[in-house]
C-alpha cells in the first residue's frame, strides 16, 4: 500500500499515475457529441499540460464522438502521450450499452479508432466488456491479428474477474485491467491484488465513486488536517492502495481538473490509510 512512485509502465510506455478518463465529454447518456466542444478541447488540452500522459476512451463514447473529439485537440499527439481506448460495445440510445464481441464487430471497432484518432497504431486496446454471446476467443481473433500487423501495441481488458483474465492470458499478452473500484467500492479487490502480482496496471473507472461525497463523513477530518477536498483524499487513497492503480478521474471543468491531479502531492499516512479503509 505504498505509492513509491507517480508513474507506472505500460509495456515501454512510463505513465504519470494520474490520467483523465474523456467519458464525461460526450453528451447527456454518454451519447452524441459534448454540448461545449470548445470547453472540451480546452479541458483536454488543459490534461496534457497538467503533466497528464494517459488519456482514456472508447468507441462507444458518443459513439464515435469522443475519439475524434481527442484528435481535434490533440493531434499531433505529445510523444509520450499514451492513448487507451475500448471496443466490443453496440450503443442504440443514450445510456444502453450492449455488448457485442462478433469479430466483425471488434474488426470494425479497431479500423474505426484507427482513423478517428488519427493514429497508425492504437497504444492501448481494451476489450470493454466479454459479450457473454460469443466464445471469448473468437472475439479476441482479430485483436490477435491487429497486434500482429501492428494495429495495436498493448491489449486491457475490462470488468472482468481473475478466472477470465487468466484464460484470456493464454489467448495473448494482457497490460491493463479496467475494473469498477474506488474506496467505497471494493469488490474487485481480488482483481487489483492479481494484476498487482502480474505487474498489469489496474485502472479504476469510477475512482471517486461518481461523488465521493458519499464516503464524506469518513473522509472529511483526514481531508481537513491535509488542507485537501474530498475527491484529492479518495484519490490519494487509491495511489496508496497499490502502485500499480492508475487513475483516470474524468471532468468536464479545467477547475476540477487541476484539483483532481493534485491529489497526486497527498502523500497520506499509513494510519490515514488503515483508518479510510476500515
Amino acid at each position: 500500500m505504498e505509492n513509491t512512485s507517480l508513474t507506472l509502465k505500460i509495456g515501454d510506455f512510463e505513465v504519470n499515475r494520474l490520467g483523465y478518463g474523456a467519458m464525461q465529454l460526450t453528451g447527456k447518456g454518454v451519447f452524441g457529441a459534448v454540448e461545449d466542444g470548445a470547453n472540451a478541447v480546452k479541458v483536454l488540452q488543459a490534461a496534457v499540460a497538467g503533466g497528464v500522459n494517459f488519456i482514456d476512451t472508447a468507441e462507444a463514447y458518443g459513439p464515435k464522438f469522443n475519439e475524434s473529439l481527442i484528435a481535434d485537440a490533440l493531434y499531433p499527439y505529445q510523444s509520450d502521450l499514451l492513448i487507451a481506448t475500448k471496443g466490443g460495445f453496440d450503443r442504440p440510445g443514450p445510456n444502453n450499452w450492449i455488448p457485442n464481441g462478433s469479430p466483425e464487430n471488434i474488426r470494425e471497432n479497431i479500423e474505426g479508432s484507427l482513423r478517428r484518432l488519427k493514429v497508425d497504431t492504437i497504444g492501448l486496446w481494451q476489450l470493454h466488456r466479454i459479450d457473454p454471446k460469443v466464445d471469448v476467443a473468437e472475439t479476441l481473433k482479430p485483436v490477435v491479428e491487429a497486434v500482429k500487423k501492428g494495429k495495436i501495441r498493448y491489449v486491457g481488458l475490462s470488468e472482468v474477474n481473475v478466472e477470465q483474465i487468466k484464460k484470456i492470458q493464454e489467448i495473448l499478452p494482457i497490460a491493463s485491467v479496467q475494473n469498477l473500484y474506488n474506496l467505497g467500492n471494493r469488490q474487485w479487490e481480488s482483481v487489483l491484488d492479481y494484476t498487482a502480482q502480474q505487474q498489469l496496471a489496474f485502472i479504476p473507472w469510477y475512482p471517486l465513486a461518481s461523488g465521493p461525497s458519499k464516503l464524506e463523513s469518513k473522509i472529511k477530518a483526514v481531508a481537513e488536517k491535509h488542507h485537501a477536498t474530498i475527491a484529492q483524499i479518495a484519490l490519494a487513497w487509491l495511489l496508496k492502495r497499490s502502485s500499480n492503480i492508475l487513475l483516470i478521474p474524468g471532468t468536464k471543468s479545467v477547475a476540477h481538473l487541476n484539483e483532481n491531479l493534485k491529489a497526486a502531492a497527498v502523500q497520506l499516512s499509513d494510519e490515514e490509510f488503515e483508518a479510510l479503509s476500515a
